[in-house]
């Protein structure tokens, strides 16, 4: 009897579990944009995903011109004051995986975000960062928003491009979405940078070709390592300038009359 009664609960057991189904994961694509790359960059995402996707609205949009928006912005950060956003239509509790989106300015993520992470709780969420910026800004975002959200799961890699580069964002962000497991695919892995040498003159001007027309300063290369890619030759240069050091990124495609591409700056 007690052999029949085991072997009646093993087979209930087993048919109950195979009546479970796995909780799919849930995600959410939610992001600020100024000027519409960042848009671009979350309906790129949430196409791969099939995710839902949010943006954050302002009670007072920034307008005017861009020296109109970065002034009001410093006027803010100066005065410590956040913009009000719109009340976010998703209810991020019923969310595993945020997509959380953003320009940088000034160094950081903008500040709609800011009023963002204080007013809505991100505890045990996983946060995936991308960013659309001029020049840089990723790391420093990132290491910024681990601040203000101690108690969400921040990816330790984000996605980032520079305004200047939409036309790559495409392709650079489905190696990032397959590199990380976000979506199924594969990718050959990159090879790694060469050790750092001391620039030589055609070191240099490539390096003058891709960041010249940059609006401010970038200082002076004087190393660079190197690495020969599916897609063409990559430089990351030590710089140097009068107020700091930083590491510049470019990138050369292999495709006819390809001119050096500035990709992004880390101070």
């Amino acid at each position: 009897m007690k052999r029949y009664l085991l072997l009646a609960t093993m087979i209930a057991f087993i048919l109950t579990s195979c009546g479970q189904k796995k909780t799919a994961t849930k995600t959410l694509v939610l992001y600020y944009s100024q000027t519409g790359a960042t848009e671009k960059v979350a309906q790129e995402i949430q196409n791969m995903l099939g995710a839902d996707m949010e943006s954050i609205g302002l009670e007072n949009p920034y307008a005017g011109t861009y020296a109109e928006t970065i002034e009001r912005v410093g006027m803010e950060r100066q005065n410590g004051e956040l913009p009000a956003i719109l009340p976010l239509e998703s209810d991020l509790s019923k969310y595993d995986v945020i997509f959380l989106g953003y320009p940088i300015w000034y160094g950081t993520y903008a500040m709609p975000v800011s009023t963002l992470v204080k007013e809505y709780d991100f505890a045990g969420k996983k946060v995936v960062t991308f960013c659309t910026f001029g020049s840089g800004g990723l790391e420093p975002a990132m290491n910024d928003l681990k601040k203000a959200l101690p108690a969400a799961d921040i990816a330790e890699v984000g996605f980032g491009v520079r305004n200047a580069r939409m036309h790559s964002m495409a392709k650079e962000l489905e190696r990032f979405m397959i590199e990380n497991k976000y979506i199924d695919g594969t990718v050959d892995p990159l090879p790694e940078y060469s050790e750092k040498q001391p620039v030589t003159e055609e070191d240099v001007n490539i390096f003058n070709q891709a960041c010249g027309d940059y609006q401010f300063p970038l200082g002076t290369p004087v190393a660079v390592g190197k690495r020969t890619t599916p897609y063409g030759v990559d430089y990351v240069y030590d710089v140097e300038s009068n107020w700091a050091k930083s590491t510049i990124y470019v990138t050369v495609a292999n495709t006819e009359n390809a001119k050096p591409e500035f990709t992004r700056v880390v101070r």
